[in-house]
C-alpha cells in the first residue's frame, strides 16, 4: 500500500460544539473546510496527521477508540485544559514505558490520550550505534 493522505474522521452529535472544541479550546489549526456554508466539514492539523470534523453521530463514541495527541508539556496542557473545564479523566502521569499520559475526554465522551515524550526515552534518542 502506497499510503498519500490519511485523516481521522469524528462523526460529532453536535458539529458546533466540537468545532468549538477542537479549534478553540484545543488550539488545533483549520487545514480547511468545505461542505454547504451552513453545516461546513472542517478539517484540523494534527500533527502530522489530520482530524476531520464531519456528518453527525445519534450515539457518540464508544469506548473502543481513543486519539493519541503528543504535545510539548502535557502538565501545562493539563492545567490549561482543566481550567477551561474540559472533563479530565486522568491527571498527567508517568508510565511504566516512560511517556508522561494525561487522560482528557471532547465533548462527546471521546477519550483524547496526550502524551509528552520525555527527552531521556528511546522515542527521542537515535538508537543506532
Amino acid at each position: 500500500m502506497d499510503v498519500l493522505s490519511s485523516r481521522v474522521l469524528v462523526r460529532p452529535t453536535d458539529h458546533a460544539r466540537s468545532r468549538h472544541f477542537y479549534e478553540e479550546t484545543l488550539g488545533l489549526a483549520v487545514f480547511r473546510e468545505f461542505g454547504p456554508a451552513d453545516h461546513p466539514g472542517v478539517v484540523f492539523h494534527l500533527g502530522n496527521g489530520l482530524l476531520e470534523l464531519s456528518g453527525s453521530s445519534e450515539s457518540g463514541p464508544n469506548d473502543a477508540i481513543a486519539m493519541w495527541i503528543q504535545v510539548r508539556n502535557v502538565h501545562k496542557q493539563h492545567e490549561r485544559l482543566e481550567r477551561a473545564g474540559v472533563p479530565i479523566l486522568r491527571p498527567p502521569v508517568q508510565e511504566p514505558w516512560g511517556l508522561i499520559e494525561c487522560w482528557i475526554a471532547d465533548p462527546d465522551g471521546m477519550k483524547i490520550v496526550l502524551v509528552e515524550v520525555p527527552a531521556d526515552h528511546p522515542l527521542r534518542r537515535d538508537q543506532r550505534p
